[in-house]
């Protein structure tokens, strides 16, 4: 059962801070009613927690914010548009970037595993004093998760290189799915080392406001000979 965290289990109220306001707008990104409210209490519950738990070597509000809260947002317009998709973070650790992305896609079901007990007990008492109904945390690895279903969507930010999180994540992976993965600059040598029954079906670059550096997202899927790829932006 999840642990509340350093000082008690509320939620405190804050302000929406403009940083985050003009990220979204820059970003494209809609949140649904309540999103905005939720999306600042997620940060404030971060900070509480990190002081602790040292949940992010970020520590900075304004600089949480933007590498945290808009980086992870910048993939929501890569998802795949339909409704009621299943979407699995790896290595979640304070919920990066599965709970932006509940928030954004209300209608998403998104599982967030990670391996540290602190951690998962950080991101399951998230989901409750948010709260996000949509939201699953399961303190394990990958390879030990024994999921009931398979995933429309298995995304990584920082885990690991990427043949690795790509075999790690085939197991995971629906029919038509998509392996994503959050890199900073174009990685071009792990892309060369990648397995020959996965490919690569996009590189965009993110353009994440207020975030120096260089950021893409790989997306990949399991090759089907003769398939049509199933990956496409969100209206």
């Amino acid at each position: 059962e999840a642990q509340p965290g350093p000082g008690g289990r509320g939620v405190t109220e804050v302000a929406l801070p403009a940083t985050l306001e003009s990220g979204l707008a820059r970003l494209g990104v809609s949140l649904p009613e309540g999103g905005r409210e939720k999306l600042a209490a997620y940060l404030a519950l971060l900070a509480k927690w990190n002081r602790t738990y040292n949940l992010t070597a970020i520590r900075e509000p304004e600089r949480m914010i933007t590498h945290h809260a808009l980086d992870s947002l910048a993939v929501v317009p890569h998802l795949p548009a339909r409704a009621g998709i299943a979407v699995l973070d790896v290595g979640s650790g304070g919920g990066l970037p599965g709970i932006p992305i509940a928030i954004a896609r209300p209608d998403a079901h998104v599982v967030l595993v990670d391996s540290a007990s602190k951690k998962a007990a950080f991101l399951a008492q998230a989901a409750i004093a948010l709260p996000l109904a949509n939201v699953e945390a399961v303190a394990t690895s990958v390879e030990d998760y024994a999921a009931a279903r398979k995933f429309d969507v298995v995304i990584s930010r920082a885990f690991s290189d990427l043949a690795t999180f790509a075999r790690l994540a085939k197991p995971h992976l629906a029919e038509g799915g998509v392996i994503l993965a959050m890199k900073g600059v174009h990685p071009d040598e792990e892309l060369a080392e990648l397995p020959g029954d996965v490919e690569v079906v996009a590189t965009p670059r993110l353009d994440v406001p207020g975030l120096e550096g260089a950021r893409h997202l790989i997306v990949m899927r399991v090759r089907v000979l003769g398939s049509e790829p199933q990956y496409g932006p969100a209206a």
